[in-house]
């Protein structure tokens, strides 16, 4: 199973090549060199396909074919993109883009609903996380690789495309949307009674950090210039740029580390502080709420203001996606998405596999969960890194529950977010009697 739309670009690579030097194959392999015999029987497997395959298949499609599966095996994020899926992915990236709305996983072959975008095609057509697609305009989606899942979901803003969606139990039925084009506000917010700010952050792309200062300002004059509290909703946010999540959670810093990431390379080792013009709220308490769909970058921000103790963590564990993708282009021969490193937290928690457990569970109602949905978290899926520090010792936490339907995140009816701000109600009220 994979995250797509998940990303935390730590930075842009430039392409290394490796040449193989010496007779010895250990020494190949030592000097990280590709070994003659496996050059040679790479090139034996292409020509008995080219030769024998049923079909006729082009050789840079073998090529493509073999790298993929070269590079994707390795764990759940990684992969080779071709020219076409790069130009993809930069899309996704910015945040624009023709189609229907939603987040995908791949499992067991078959591309599954993670939560449908807010205020897309997708979203008013009622998907739902965990539905399955099993096939796009009559075309099955089995054993179809996501990005290929991507395309086929993709078109010009206006045309249809029609879904077969496997829903728990019952039969598979169609659904037909009209796609529109994808360029939704990643930050909603609104001021709520007793000058209590709610900003909600669905996504961290470049435009995140500007949007939720703005935001900020807004409900501080409306408010009167001052406010109580503020809620940071996260629940169901992939994640996106890791320089989004350091802007964001520097916002209610004043300095020090934000995250830190450790790998193989010296250069994959490095420390990330808050920066810019300090905490926007000095003294302002803030309360964070998330779920099992929290995940990368949402998890950064999260965990580091866990740690500094600058807010309340509330809600159930986030998904646990504590590592590096750099995207580490190829020319004009696409690019490599690689993971590269682990996040940890400003207290050196790793991230990986963990997640950040609330200081306060608060779960979805019952009538609101989405009862069809596999609670999945990143140590669920193949292939995925094993918890790394102390806390693998330790028994995983347990502190999760189905996610809310997300057609009721932040509305009048999310039973959850209302559970969370009277918490912090509570504890406003707590703090001005300590004080």
């Amino acid at each position: 199973m994979k995250l797509v739309q998940a990303l935390a670009l730590a930075a842009l690579a430039a392409p290394l090549l490796l040449v193989p030097r010496g007779p010895s194959r250990a020494a190949d392999a030592a000097a990280g060199g590709v070994p003659p015999e496996d050059l040679r029987l790479f090139e034996q497997v292409m020509r008995q396909v080219e030769r024998s395959y049923v079909r006729p298949v082009a050789p840079d499609q073998l090529t493509a074919n073999a790298l993929k599966g070269m590079v994707n095996r390795l764990d759940p994020h990684s992969d080779y993109m071709d020219r076409k899926e790069y130009k993809q992915t930069a899309a996704n990236i910015s945040g624009a883009f023709g189609g229907i709305g939603i987040r995908i996983t791949e499992e067991t072959g078959v591309p599954k609903v993670i939560s449908p975008i807010d205020g897309t095609p997708a979203a008013h057509a009622g998907l739902e996380p965990g539905d399955l697609i099993v096939a796009v305009n009559g075309e099955a989606t089995d054993g179809m690789d996501l990005l290929q899942t991507v395309s086929a979901l993709r078109g010009d803003p206006g045309s249809r495309v029609t879904l077969t969606i496997e829903r728990g139990n019952k039969a598979p039925f169609p659904v037909t949307l009209r796609r529109a084009t994808i360029d939704v506000p990643t930050v909603k917010y609104q001021l709520e009674p007793n000058r209590i700010a709610f900003l909600r952050i669905s996504e961290f792309d470049a435009t995140t950090p500007g949007a939720a200062r703005a935001a900020i300002e807004t409900m501080k004059r409306e408010a009167g210039g001052h406010l109580r509290g503020l809620m940071l909703d996260l629940r169901d946010d992939p994640g996106g740029l890791l320089g989004a999540a350091i802007a964001i959670a520097g916002d209610f810093l004043d300095g020090g580390t934000v995250v830190s990431t450790r790998g193989r390379l010296s250069a994959d080792n490095q420390v990330y502080a808050a920066s810019g013009g300090g905490d926007l709220l000095p003294g302002v308490p803030v309360a964070v709420l998330v779920n099992s769909g929290s995940a990368s970058a949402s998890e950064i921000v999260a965990g580091a203001l866990q740690d500094r103790r600058r807010a309340t963590v509330m809600g159930t564990r986030s998904f646990g996606k504590g590592s590096v993708q750099t995207v580490i282009p190829l020319g004009d021969e696409g690019a490599l998405r690689l993971t590269t490193a682990l996040y940890y937290t400003p207290s050196g928690r790793s991230i990986q596999g963990i997640g950040i457990s609330p200081d306060v569970v608060l779960p979805a109602p019952a009538k609101e969960q989405v009862t069809s949905a596999v609670i999945n978290h990143e140590n669920d899926l193949h292939g995925a890194f094993s918890p790394v520090g102390t806390a693998a010792h330790k028994p995983m936490p347990q502190s999760f529950s189905r996610p809310i339907k997300p057609d009721l995140i932040a509305t009048p009816q999310d039973g959850q977010l209302k559970a969370a701000l009277a918490q912090f109600e509570r504890e406003l009220g707590t703090r001005r009697a300590e004080q």
